[in-house]
């Protein structure tokens, strides 16, 4: 019977040509500046074109348009009021039959709710963020939330101070099509806070005439936590992150990757240990048209001690990591296409073994309005002492 369902499953993704998740575009920006979703997004929301992401890189402006007439006169040269407050919403659902190889069916609507505001404060300075009404039936709160600074010095080089994810600079999560997540960048080791997703700090990007991008981090290295006695950092030490990525033409963008960090861990027992932690890899964007893309990313990952869990003092020194990222994405008319067709494929191995994860996944996506798609996605997954199972999710993301 299971082996039934698995196979309906598929046969049905196939024949609906649906898809999945995860679309953070901002309709405050299409009704600001009057333009269609795919002046920036291709093939549907998230997922940002280059005129998309050059957008974003100047601080969510266009650069033929003139900004005061967006703002309110106020007579004062050193004040910048928009004259309207730029708002989104966005609203997931879905419904996945066989979550953890149980061989149930949940209806997961609303997945998400999210409101999310971004733009100028002046010609310089932008912000954005997001807040998260409900994630799973729990207030969220705030994930995204910087203050950008554009072209300091007149030259390409931005500023970004707040919240953000620490893998930004290399495949952004929050931009993907997929349910399925890029597992190499979630990946927990232990009681270990340093990771590749949401942390406080700073962010430094030049862009030179070469086709170089050069970006440096510096945040707190224990994610996201409540501030304990107006702290957010648990302990001294702060991680720190480069990436150096070369665009080749107009088609091939390669990049390296590396991060060092350093942690204090305590476990319920009240024992403390010192963790060392690298990251470091290549990755590889190739999109030979705007039909067809494929993003590599490989990384490795090494820590010197951590605790397995919070509730006794054993521990794992030398810890190895590695995790692997392939996606690709087929749109047969480019930003024009009303369906799409994205594969992705996961990979994570560990000395610390629970983290230990491998997954297909198939994903179809079809665009009812520009700002509306109804998704199916299935996946084959296995994980750390647990047989391969398949899942199969139904669903639409929309924004507005």
């Amino acid at each position: 019977m299971k082996n039934k369902y698995t196979v309906f499953s598929l046969l049905l993704t196939i024949a609906l040509s649906f898809i999945a998740e995860q679309a953070d575009a901002i309709p405050a920006f299409g009704r600001k500046y009057r333009l269609s979703c795919t002046t920036c997004h291709t093939p549907a929301f998230p997922k940002l074109k280059p005129y998309g992401d050059d957008f974003a890189g100047d601080g969510f402006r266009l650069a033929d348009e003139e900004s005061p007439r967006y703002y309110v006169p106020a007579g004062d040269d050193k004040l910048d009021l928009l004259r309207e407050f730029p708002l989104a919403a966005r609203l997931d659902g879905f419904m996945t039959y066989n979550i953890n190889n149980n061989e149930s069916t949940d209806f997961q609507s609303p997945y998400l709710m999210k409101l999310l505001s971004g733009g100028e404060i002046s010609d310089r300075l932008s912000y954005y963020f997001y807040f998260y009404m409900d994630e799973r039936g729990e207030v969220a709160g705030v994930e995204d939330a910087f203050l950008m600074y554009n072209d300091l010095f007149g030259i390409d080089f931005d500023v970004y101070l707040g919240q953000f994810q620490v893998s930004d600079p290399l495949f952004k999560r929050e931009l993907r099509l997929t349910l399925a997540d890029y597992m190499a960048y979630t990946a927990q080791i232990g009681m270990s806070r340093i990771g590749l997703t949401y942390d406080k700090g700073v962010m430094l990007t030049l862009g030179l005439e070469t086709g170089t991008t050069v970006v440096l981090e510096v945040v707190n290295g224990n994610g996201i936590p409540e501030a304990e006695s107006h702290e957010f950092d648990h302990d001294e030490y702060k991680t720190f992150i480069a990436r150096v990525s070369q665009g080749i033409g107009d088609q091939l963008s390669i990049g390296a990757f590396g991060l060092m960090g350093k942690e204090t861990q305590q476990n319920g027992t009240g024992a403390q240990l010192t963790n060392e932690a690298f990251i470091y890899g290549p990755d590889l964007t190739f999109a030979p048209s705007d039909m067809f893309e494929l993003n590599l990313q490989y990384l490795m990952r090494e820590d010197s001690e951590v605790f397995t869990d919070f509730g006794n003092e054993n521990t794992l020194g030398d810890v190895t990591t590695s995790g692997t990222i392939a996606e690709v994405i087929y749109s047969p008319h480019g930003s024009n296409s009303n369906w799409y067709l994205a594969g992705l494929f996961n990979l994570v191995e560990s000395d610390y073994e629970p983290v230990d994860y491998q997954s297909f996944t198939f994903h179809a996506g079809y665009l009812v309005r520009r700002n509306v798609r109804f998704v199916g996605e299935y996946s084959l997954i296995e994980r750390h002492e647990m047989d391969a199972f398949g899942m199969f999710s139904l669903g639409f993301v929309s924004a507005f």
